[in-house]
């Protein structure tokens, strides 16, 4: 497996996705690993009592971003366990795929930068230990 871990959008990248025509509805496939244990270091005032997995962080996150992500008219699509790929690297794994429906670029740039989410999104970078999220457009 590679050393090289995302967990977060970088300036480039983020400038080149919203730089680019909008268009039109997306689908964000995310592939997730996540920590033995949540690592809540960057927000410990959201940090359970105990120590929880990265899986239950993650599990927190989704709850508390779902009727955000509804409200924006966006719906999370798809969930479920990966393991290793039938085609592609043998060292390579994920523990869970999503796929998230956004009604377009700006809606997704709303519910991301919107304090509340924002706020939620320190589930996510607790629970997370490597991630891929490649935003996909519907072919006419």
């Amino acid at each position: 497996m590679a050393d090289t871990t995302y967990t977060q959008v970088t300036n480039q990248q983020g400038a080149h996705f919203f730089g680019t025509p909008d268009t039109g509805p997306l689908v964000m496939l995310n592939l997730l690993r996540f920590r033995d244990e949540a690592d809540y270091s960057h927000a410990p005032a959201l940090a359970p009592a105990q120590p929880i997995s990265g899986a239950e962080a993650y599990a927190l996150y989704v709850e508390g971003m779902t009727p955000l992500l509804e409200a924006s008219g966006g719906k999370l699509l798809y969930s479920g366990s990966a393991y290793g790929f039938l085609i592609g690297p043998a060292d390579e794994y994920w523990d869970a795929v999503l796929l998230v429906e956004q009604a377009g670029k700006q809606a997704f740039l709303a519910f991301a930068s919107d304090p509340e989410s924002q706020a939620i999104t320190a589930h996510r970078t607790a629970a997370i230990a490597d991630s891929r999220l490649l935003p996909t457009f519907p072919q006419d």
